[in-house]
């Protein structure tokens, strides 16, 4: 019986520090390079500098059990190696040239061919993928962290149900109505019911538990801190924004489609006007966060300002004054906050909101949820369909995670937005471009 040997490129350790541990039915061999180019990442303040010391602190450990150059075998029943192909390079294509990183990774999965194993290697990195298979190397995605198939499978918070005219009109009449049990529903779904017979016949309702019958969804006719719903999906976003027995939220949806706006404008009305809580965060991940925020001058507030200009701008929007984000951000009320330090951190009393939360990973977005304390509502925010961390996909990224593995608590409630109302041009931007 062929052997399994899954050759690690670098981008699967920066994405998960423990991705040893997910490949037992074979043996592992990291390629020398790898741990060269981890090395360069360690010193970020991010999740991908966190994944890349943890690896480092991983690899340290097996070297108690025994040699890495020999084999280390892991509770799971695999063998890690680290391996280099210079011994090999005169059997190399001419045209892969060693002094590239990944053609030296590369160049270990083609050593490794010669043992007759099923070699495969593994990589986040497409281009490595494709060269890998120009090479008669097979080369496969690292997918552990994916928890959807394809972009088109995420939760969207959201269903219509077909069913008789008296059971809308029942709805209407306040009498207790429940979801067909032959279709899948979960905690804090909103639900649309449509009649059989007439298209134009439909309830709106908020599906809080099986055991539970279909509520009302609450309306906001005069708005929340003077933003009024424009469409469904923001009727129901002011439904779960303002409900605190949902301390977490979570809201995709293209650019235009006001999901920020609606976020603080909930987070205004509860801290300011409604004093739920005494707080109001923001942030967002920023790529270069953790290693170019010390060279900008100023407080931390100072430094993340450019990073949060989206945030200000639909901030001076809702306040109608350009001077009241800078007097509430004295006062307390609202603070700026860099995701690097809310490690160790234990956030009580406040509405956190994260913005361009795509951009986080699986591990940072661990980090964030647990450093959340009582009363308080964390929202997370982001178009999946623009991801700037290029370890990260659509779905693998924290935010489509969290979605998936919260969508069956009922502490947590989402919603996807489709349409666009920032501008007629927005919205045919984000449609057709």
């Amino acid at each position: 019986m062929t052997k399994k040997k899954y050759i690690f490129d670098t981008s699967v350790f920066l994405t998960d520090s423990h991705a040893i541990n997910h490949y037992q039915d074979g043996d592992i061999v990291i390629p020398f390079k790898v741990l060269e180019e981890v090395d360069k990442h360690k010193k970020r303040h991010d999740g991908v500098g966190s994944n890349a010391r943890n690896i480092i602190r991983i690899l340290d450990e097996l070297r108690d059990i025994g040699s890495l150059k020999s084999g280390v075998e892991l509770p799971n029943g695999s063998t890690v190696y680290v391996k280099s192909p210079d011994t090999f390079r005169t059997s190399l294509p001419s045209d892969l040239d060693l002094d590239n990183p990944d053609n030296e990774i590369i160049a270990v999965a083609l050593m490794e061919k010669h043992t007759n194993d099923d070699i495969i290697l593994i990589s986040r990195d497409i281009n490595m993928r494709v060269k890998c298979d120009a090479l008669g190397i097979t080369a496969k995605d690292y997918i552990v962290g994916q928890v959807v198939s394809t972009k088109d499978k995420v939760y969207e918070g959201t269903a219509v149900h077909m069913v008789d005219d008296h059971v809308v009109e029942s709805f209407y009449a306040g009498e207790n109505t429940f979801t067909n049990d032959s279709q899948e529903i979960y905690p804090n779904q909103f639900v649309m019911l449509r009649s059989n017979s007439n298209s134009k016949k439909t309830a709106l309702t908020k599906n809080i538990s099986s055991s539970t019958p279909l509520q009302k969804i609450v309306e906001y006719k005069k708005g929340v801190w003077g933003v009024r719903p424009r469409n469904r999906e923001q009727r129901f976003v002011f439904d779960l924004l303002m409900d605190n027995n949902v301390p977490v939220v979570t809201l995709i949806g293209k650019a235009g489609c006001g999901k920020t706006l609606c976020a603080l404008a909930s987070g205004l009305e509860q801290v300011i006007e409604n004093k739920q809580y005494t707080r109001l965060i923001v942030t967002r991940p920023v790529e270069p966060l953790g290693r170019d925020i010390g060279y900008l001058p100023g407080t931390m507030e100072e430094k993340m300002r450019p990073w949060l200009s989206p945030i200000q701008d639909n901030l001076k929007y809702l306040m109608g004054d350009k001077y009241a984000f800078d007097m509430h951000l004295n006062s307390g009320a609202i603070e700026i906050e860099a995701l690097t330090y809310i490690r160790g951190r234990s956030i009580s009393d406040a509405y956190i909101i994260i913005d361009e939360c795509q951009n986080t990973t699986i591990h940072e977005i661990k980090t964030i949820l647990t450093r959340v304390g009582e009363n308080t509502k964390i929202v997370l925010l982001g178009d999946i369909e623009q991801i700037d961390n290029i370890y990260l996909d659509e779905t693998t990224n924290g935010l489509t995670y969290t979605i998936e593995k919260f969508k069956d608590h009922e502490l947590a409630g989402h919603v996807t937005l489709k349409k666009g109302e920032r501008s007629a041009v927005a919205t045919l931007a984000a449609k057709v471009l």
